[in-house]
């Protein structure tokens, strides 16, 4: 019963906190990069590359990982001086990742891949049979079999001995450039670019424990006060005197995601690694235009697919003609939101359906498309989020099919994982408590922000707040004796007067910044209809 939470105290809040991480690594005892498979052999290739003047090919991805891993690479080559050949593929016209179709655009050799390329079989044939040594980097899971690449740079490979698996593309590309600046017995600071690697690890949902939890905290610190272009960009917009991961999720990542979603991540590459401020300014602003198109792109997709939810199926499987490739993932997430089950959500365009998943709770979605992986034509990604492709007459087979593998899954695998701590006494929410929670950032995927329950609490008023009135701002009193009210704020959710003026829900506490003062923020999260 939710309302039998515990009620827990700033000391209960600190001690629970404090039992999620074990012992505090610093820089320094990040684990030797050497430890990657491939890792060395992959530096010793690059490095006689550039010794032998030889061309060098770098081909990224679109989403925020892939363009940050891109932009490091750029930067780092930008110092030694050497000239690299940068691509991001367009997701419209060339697909995803090093592809026979991308291969066609590139004279090099070398081709070195960032945050892609574990599952480039085709890419790799052709590279063999063109001469050029293919180097793969990528973190995510691979397939029963490997590409023929000259390396492979992933730690989730079997044979990989680096100690901690959870780490995403730019972070392998950041370690593969320190056996490089090893080899080439370089100066070169590789703590400089932690501001951009913080981001993707944010962007990337990686677990923000062990080496994430360490690369992230010293990432916002250096975003705050680095002389690089787009990191001053960045803070101005937030205009914050400290940043959090909730920050850089919200406000920045989709922002850069963006330009890949909807027409092409060299518009944010161009943003990351700009030699100049009004330079960075341009390509933020075309940035934000593009994530304002995204977000009514993304609201009408998500309104068809809702619309053609079967809510029955443990899985939810919709697809639509026209659908913008470049959305589904979100509109994913937000039937994950509305539904509490996996969903799939695929973009046809005449054959073909391409698209994306989510998952909830202990659900592998990884695992569940890999089991119907023969009707597919493609498909990669690990358990939380996923990209597949097929044609699209086997749409409602492959829906079946998942379906039919989802039976065989514990029901409590599919539970949300909401983490309620227990009842917190909202007179006792200050500023206290707001260094209490800042002592544990950064907060995110396996370090969730403490959330807390409100049982019947009275609701006093509701105001609709924003340009559009998409937002609410509820004004709660947790019990009757109390003359302290509390403010609840609920991002995109329009809310009415419930009929017996009473709400149950989950909130989050964050610390607004406004004119200077610093206060408590109430998010809304969840709300509960009924005590259960």
């Amino acid at each position: 019963m939710l309302s039998k939470l515990p009620l827990i105290t700033k000391q209960d809040l600190f001690e629970m906190l404090s039992s999620r991480f074990s012992v505090e690594k610093r820089l320094s005892q990040i684990p030797n990069p050497a430890l990657l498979h491939d890792g060395v052999k992959a530096a010793k290739r690059i490095a006689d590359a550039i010794k032998n003047r030889e061309k060098i090919t770098l081909v990224g991805d679109y989403d925020v990982d892939g363009i940050s891993s891109t932009a490091i690479m750029v930067d780092f080559f930008r110092q030694i001086p050497y000239p690299l050949e940068a691509l991001i593929p367009n997701r419209f016209h060339d697909g995803y990742g090093v592809n026979p179709s991308v291969l066609q655009r590139i004279d090099a050799d070398v081709i070195i891949t960032v945050d892609n390329g574990i599952s480039a079989h085709a890419a790799a044939d052709i590279c063999i049979e063109r001469g050029i040594d293919l180097i793969i980097t990528d973190h995510h899971t691979p397939g029963d079999e490997l590409p023929d690449a000259y390396a492979i740079v992933d730690p989730k490979l079997s044979v990989c001995n680096y100690p901690f698996k959870e780490i995403c593309g730019a972070e392998v590309a950041w370690l593969l450039l320190g056996l490089l600046k090893k080899e080439l017995q370089l100066s070169i600071d590789m703590r400089q670019f932690l501001d951009i690697l913080a981001i993707a690890i944010i962007a990337d949902i990686m677990p923000l424990i062990d080496i994430n939890r360490t690369l992230v905290q010293e990432g916002l610190k250096l975003l705050s006060i680095t002389n690089r272009p787009a990191s001053i960009i960045i803070r101005d917009f937030l205009n914050k005197s400290s940043l959090s991961s909730e920050d850089i999720a919200f406000q920045i990542a989709p922002r850069i995601n963006s330009a890949g979603r909807l027409e092409d991540a060299s518009i944010a590459l161009d943003f990351f690694t700009a030699q100049d401020t009004n330079s960075a300014y341009k390509q933020f602003e075309l940035l934000g235009q593009l994530n304002n198109l995204r977000k009514e792109t993304e609201a009408q997709t998500t309104k068809e697919a809702i619309a053609s939810v079967q809510e029955e199926d443990p899985i939810i499987v919709v697809a639509g003609d026209g659908w913008h490739e470049g959305v589904v993932g979100i509109a994913a997430s937000r039937l994950v939101d509305k539904f509490e089950k996996p969903a799939i959500v695929l973009s046809i365009n005449e054959n073909e359906a391409k698209g994306s998943a989510r998952s909830i709770g202990n659900v592998s979605i990884y695992e569940l498309i890999k089991a119907n992986e023969h009707l597919l034509s493609k498909f990669g990604g690990h358990k939380m989020a996923a990209g597949l492709g097929l044609e699209s007459k086997n749409i409602d087979t492959f829906r079946e099919a998942i379906n039919k593998s989802a039976k065989d899954i514990n029901p409590e695998d599919f539970l949300p994982l909401d983490n309620l701590l227990g009842i917190f006494e909202t007179d006792e929410i200050d500023q206290e408590l707001l260094e209490i929670l800042e002592q544990f950032e950064p907060y995110g995927e396996a370090n969730a922000r403490p959330t807390f329950f409100l049982h019947e609490a009275e609701v006093v008023s509701i105001k609709l707040m924003g340009a559009d009135k998409s937002h609410s701002r509820i004004e709660v009193r947790q019990y009757p004796h109390q003359r302290k009210t509390v403010e609840l704020i609920a991002f995109r959710r329009v809310f009415e007067m419930p009929h017996n003026k009473k709400l149950s829900c989950s909130y989050t506490i964050t610390k607004n910044e406004f004119n200077g003062k610093i206060t408590p923020q109430l998010l809304l999260q969840k709300v509960y209809i009924a005590d259960h």
